[in-house]
């Protein structure tokens, strides 16, 4: 099979694996690239029975890298017969490389690979049973317009573009119509999305009503979520859609902080403050009482001091995460930041990391003991249920995946 052959149409009848690493647009890339071979007569299996494995990669950290090619030559090693389709941002970065490791890898662009399954229409994914049915992810922006120092994301996705206002509303009715209890709108930079003139809280109104429109008497709307927006893109309009929308749009931001010190944002590149950042906190709880914030920190970043990290810490604290996700800085090749000269010992950066990802958990518990015994509408997924807030809990009753039940939080 030539990368031609694929990207040309999707084979009738093919056993497939999808292996997705990375955020939640690789997420929604991936799920469309699998309910494109159901859709053309493929099966899901598992890696060790497929006859193509496609592997949907992320490098935006070094250990995010260690992992896709982990994951390459885990699914060579697994099946000795399938074709390996590696896509996603390895592949923008260096394609010849991947295809080196193997005659049976094939280095597909991202863009030629989805190009293949565009004229799917949205129903006919839908079409494919419960698969997709209960939580959707939905990629309404790519690429991105600002220069981090440290990111390579950038040189992997290219620059800031918006899916097509109808397009996106369709879509969401297609998936709410069929039961989706909860449609996730991603993005690289999702506060920059555009289209028709239209911004994300003008995008966030017109999805609500749609799904208000569309419930069933008796049933509650699908909700949606925002998956993660930069600070200086909370704007007025979004805070108000946060407060009045009584959780149609759900009041959970995951809203990157990187570094709680002026001095390594101004060093990032980040186009904003710790002043800035503990503004915009304060302004979003006075407004939203019930908002839980989850965030991104990065741990070392060159030339990051004891006190940095300190000031890090402590606007953790402030902003009341529910929860971080902490890293460890990693030198990406060809970024203004990898070629600085002071750079942060591995262990120090380890160390800081750990420190940091045990305060997240402390408040990730706190979170949950302040919205303890208060009610949530929680979508019921098959393990647990997932609350608006963005805890995972236990359900018991007599309910359907993909239902939003009120549910007071243990």
């Amino acid at each position: 099979m030539s990368s031609t052959d694929l990207a040309g149409g999707f084979p009738p009848a093919r056993d497939f694996c999808v292996i997705n690493l990375g955020c939640k647009v690789n997420r929604t890339e991936s799920d469309t690239i699998a309910a494109a071979l159901l859709a053309c007569g493929g099966r899901r299996t598992s890696r060790e029975d497929a006859d193509l494995i496609v592997v949907n990669t992320c490098i935006v950290t070094g250990e995010a890298e260690k992992k896709t090619r982990k994951a390459v030559r885990g699914a060579l090693r697994a099946n000795a017969r399938a074709a390996v389709v590696v896509t996603g941002c390895a592949v923008a970065i260096d394609a010849a490389s991947w295809e080196l490791l193997d005659p049976r890898v094939r280095a597909i662009p991202r863009a030629e690979l989805l190009g293949a399954v565009s004229a799917l229409d949205s129903r006919d994914l839908l079409r494919l049973g419960d698969a997709f049915r209960t939580r959707v992810n939905i990629k309404v922006q790519d690429g991105c317009d600002h220069a981090c120092t440290y990111c390579i994301v950038r040189r992997a996705r290219g620059r800031a573009s918006s899916a097509p206002f109808r397009q996106v509303c369709d879509e969401v009715a297609a998936y709410s119509a069929r039961g989706a209890g909860e449609v996730v709108l991603a993005g690289i930079d999702l506060g920059s999305y555009r289209s028709d003139g239209k911004g994300l809280a003008a995008l966030l109104d017109a999805l609500r009503e749609i799904c208000a429109r569309q419930a069933p008497p008796g049933d509650r709307p699908c909700r949606i979520r925002i998956s993660s927006i930069e600070p200086r893109s909370v704007d007025a309009d979004l805070i108000a859609l946060l407060a009045e929308s009584d959780g149609a749009v759900c009041r959970h931001l995951h809203l990157p902080l990187q570094s709680g010190s002026s001095r390594v944002l101004a060093q990032m590149g980040r186009p904003y403050d710790a002043g800035f950042y503990r503004k915009l906190v304060g302004q979003l709880y006075r407004r939203v009482p019930s908002l839980s914030l989850s965030t991104d920190i990065i741990c070392g970043f060159p030339g990051e001091t004891d006190a940095d990290f300190e000031e890090t810490c402590t606007v953790a604290r402030e902003a009341r995460f529910s929860k971080i996700h902490g890293f460890p800085y990693s030198p990406r090749e060809g970024t203004p930041a990898a070629a600085r000269t002071d750079q942060v010992s591995p262990a120090r950066k380890a160390e800081r990391t750990a420190r940091l990802l045990a305060l997240g958990e402390r408040l990730r518990e706190e979170d949950r003991q302040r919205r303890r015994g208060t009610t949530e509408l929680v979508l019921i997924e098959p393990v647990s249920g997932l609350t608006e807030s963005y805890h995972e809990i236990p359900w018991k009753g007599d309910f359907r995946v993909g239902d939003l039940v009120p549910l007071a939080l243990p």
